[in-house]
């Protein structure tokens, strides 16, 4: 008997990755010593490297930082990192750096959260099964949004951006999980607490139908930017139905023929020194 497979779990919908997260930054001292030194990460070798922004590569993502004034997300970002241990160390080790600022972190829970100078919050995992098999990626990006809006931002990722979503519940509130890949996600979680005012951050995604959702954001006068042949903007999530604001996000939207798309990100390995350098281990080899 030939075997039987359900076809419809291998379904990524129609967002293929979330690319970058763009949060602006006052002062690219601090960041380097947050994001390269202490997290570990790498500043893309060949785009953006003046002083008037960083982008920082976290397997086949990265974080873009403006150099302006602070934005902090509304939320947090869940990182897979191979080496927790060693992330421990790189983090006490900056922290005499970063004493008059908002950094902070923590081991909780089996995962370590770190707080950057300006109070945007990363969870720090160890690879896992629900991550896939990356060993370095932006594992998620979690909002917190108002309380109720949940399933009118999983029905608006659907309908209009054509993507997978799911609702799931929880002791502190329903989330909306939208895919943006085979082991990524968008969450926006439920919280009755008040929110800050949105501050401008970003988040860009590629979506293989470019045309379907902007000829939907269009008929709801959503689109914010026509940036380019191969970008627009959006920062409204309504209510399919009611057309009622749910919550603000910016989406740069590419397609998959923009000339960015899958381009190839240098990934470092944190542990190499010149102390104790080790020929050809110069490189990140693990899965992203």
């Amino acid at each position: 008997m030939a075997p039987h497979y359900d076809r419809s779990r291998q379904d990524l919908g129609n967002i293929v990755l979330l690319e970058h997260v763009n949060v602006t930054i006052p002062d690219q001292r601090l960041a380097t010593i947050f994001y390269l030194s202490g997290l570990g990460l790498t500043r893309d070798p060949y785009l953006m490297s003046g002083i008037d922004n960083m982008w920082v590569n976290v397997g086949r993502s990265q974080f873009h930082l403006p150099s302006r004034g602070a934005q902090v997300l509304r939320g947090c970002v869940g990182i897979v990192m191979p080496d927790l241990a060693a992330l421990e160390c790189r983090l006490q080790i900056v922290a005499p750096l970063l004493a008059e600022t908002r950094f902070a972190w923590e081991k909780r829970d089996g995962r370590i959260e770190a707080t950057c100078p300006w109070g945007n919050r990363y969870r720090c995992h160890a690879p896992a099964p629900e991550f896939g098999d990356a060993e370095l990626a932006i594992a998620y990006v979690q909002l917190d949004v108002p309380a109720g809006s949940a399933p009118g931002i999983a029905r608006f990722y659907q309908d209009v951006l054509g993507a997978h979503a799911a609702l799931d519940g929880g002791l502190g509130g329903a989330t909306a999980a939208v895919s943006t890949g085979a082991a990524q996600r968008l969450r926006f979680r439920e919280t009755a607490r008040p929110l800050p005012e949105y501050d401008g951050h970003h988040v860009q995604v590629y979506v293989a139908d470019f045309s379907g959702p902007h000829r939907r954001l269009m008929e709801r006068g959503l689109v914010t930017e026509e940036s380019s042949e191969h970008q627009y903007r959006f920062r409204d999530i309504v209510d399919p139905a009611s057309g009622k604001p749910l919550f603000t996000l910016e989406h740069e939207v590419r397609s998959l023929t923009h000339p960015l798309y899958a381009r190839p990100l240098v990934n470092r390995n944190p542990a190499q020194s010149n102390r104790d350098y080790v020929r050809g281990h110069d490189a990140f080899r693990g899965t992203y």
